[in-house]
C-alpha cells in the first residue's frame, strides 16, 4: 500500500500500524470484558475490536480462547502469590487474599474455573504452585495447637475461609453484614476467631 500527500513527488510506503504491547492490550480488554459480562461471553474477535487490533492478533498470542483464559489465570495466581508472600501472618495473608479478589475480580473468577483452563500449561501450574506455597508458609506460622495435626487440612481451612469470604463479598452477599466496615478488617476479625498466630 502506498499513500501520497500534497507536495509529494510520488508514492511512498505506508507505515505499518504499531500497537506497542499487543499481548497486554488483549489481556486488558479481556479482563474488562470478563468483569462486565463474565468469561462465557468472551470472544477473540470481540477482544480484537476492543483492543483496536486485527482480528488475528489475539490468536497469534494466545492461540484460542482457552489459551487466553489460561494466561489470565496464570497472571492472577502470580499476583496472588506475591500478595500472600508479603503477609505478616495468616490473618494478613487472608486479608490480602480478600484484597486481591476485590482488586482483580476478573482474574479471581477465571482462576477458579478449571474447566475454562488448559490444566497442563506450565505457566499456570508454576504460578498456582507458588500461590499454594505462599499459603502453606502463612499456615506454618500458626501455633501447632491451633492448626491440628494435619497442616494440609489447616491450609484447606484457611483457604476456604478466605476464598469463601471473598466469593461472598464479590457476589454482594455480605453487603448488609459488612456494611460500611473495611472488608479486610472484617475478615481479620473472623480469622482471629479461628486461628491464632504462633
Amino acid at each position: 500500500m502506498t499513500s501520497t500527500e500534497p507536495g509529494d513527488t510520488g508514492p511512498r510506503p505506508r507505515r505499518p500500524y504499531h500497537h506497542g504491547d499487543l499481548r497486554r492490550a488483549v489481556l486488558g480488554a479481556a479482563l474488562d470484558a470478563i468483569a462486565t459480562d463474565g468469561p462465557s461471553a468472551l470472544s477473540l474477535r470481540d477482544l480484537a475490536r476492543r483492543a483496536g487490533v486485527s482480528h488475528a492478533a489475539p490468536a497469534h498470542h494466545f492461540k484460542d480462547r482457552t489459551g487466553l483464559l489460561t494466561a489470565i489465570a496464570a497472571e492472577g495466581f502470580g499476583l496472588l502469590a506475591t500478595a500472600i508472600g508479603e503477609s505478616a501472618d495468616l490473618k494478613d495473608a487472608g486479608a490480602r487474599y480478600v484484597r486481591f479478589a476485590r482488586e482483580h475480580p476478573a482474574h479471581f473468577q477465571v482462576m477458579f474455573t478449571p474447566e475454562l483452563l488448559r490444566a497442563d500449561d506450565l505457566e499456570l501450574t508454576t504460578a498456582r504452585a507458588l500461590a499454594g506455597a505462599a499459603l502453606r508458609e502463612a499456615v506454618s506460622a500458626v501455633a501447632p495447637e491451633n492448626r491440628g495435626s494435619d497442616p494440609r487440612l489447616a491450609g484447606i481451612a484457611a483457604w476456604s475461609l478466605a476464598h469463601g469470604f471473598a466469593t461472598l463479598l464479590l457476589g454482594h452477599n455480605l453487603d448488609e453484614p459488612v456494611g460500611d466496615r473495611d472488608p479486610e478488617e472484617v475478615f481479620r476479625a473472623l480469622a482471629a476467631m479461628l486461628f491464632r498466630s504462633a
